[in-house]
């Protein structure tokens, strides 16, 4: 790292963590501190309800991903990529008895599946990944059964990362009707 950005890293982290010495004589402006530690409203997930699941057609949800504490600034996996928080959460839905959400994530090849488990009684979870694109699936799956290797029961919403937004405009056109995000990807 070059001397000039070493410089203003040192210094946005003493003014926004509140290490700096001039910290109470100094205001900061939040939008600076908040550049630094992770844009949530960026890399905010929409999760877009497939209105198939009822109780479920007005769904309305979201995963915050951040990236995840370390003592380090940034936490790296044993792969070497980033260690990235999920918060998920949903609102504006009825369970029927029985049943409950779980909340999955895949590759967008749906070739990888691992679960970050049931949502609780708020509609919410938490969980980590250290995947850079990926889908989130939030699937209604019987209360009585642990969640297995991949979901069983029909898929309440899903979204995609701001990574796997990337993606080739094959099938794109002036004849398109609906965008990307209607579908979740």
């Amino acid at each position: 790292m070059s001397r000039p950005l070493f410089f203003i890293a040192a210094l946005l982290l003493f003014f926004c963590t509140g290490w700096g010495p001039l910290t109470s004589s100094v205001e900061t402006d939040p939008s600076v501190c908040h550049a630094v530690q992770g844009a949530p409203d960026y890399y905010q997930i929409d999760l877009v309800t497939t209105r198939k699941v009822r109780g479920a057609r007005l769904a309305k949800g979201f995963g915050d991903v951040t990236y995840a504490a370390s003592p380090f600034g940034v936490a790296i996996s044993e792969n070497g990529t980033y260690v990235l928080d999920i918060d998920i959460q949903m609102s504006n839905l009825t369970i029927e008895e029985g049943m409950s959400l779980v909340a999955w994530i895949t590759t967008p090849q749906l070739d990888q599946i691992k679960t970050l488990g049931r949502l609780d009684e708020n509609l919410q979870i938490q969980g980590q990944t250290d995947w850079n694109k990926f889908l989130l699936v939030i699937t209604l799956e019987p209360s009585a059964t642990e969640p297995g290797a991949i979901w069983t029961g029909p898929i309440v919403s899903r979204g995609m990362s701001r990574s796997g937004l990337m993606h080739t405009m094959a099938g794109h056109g002036p004849f398109e009707t609906e965008p990307c995000a209607v579908y979740g990807y």
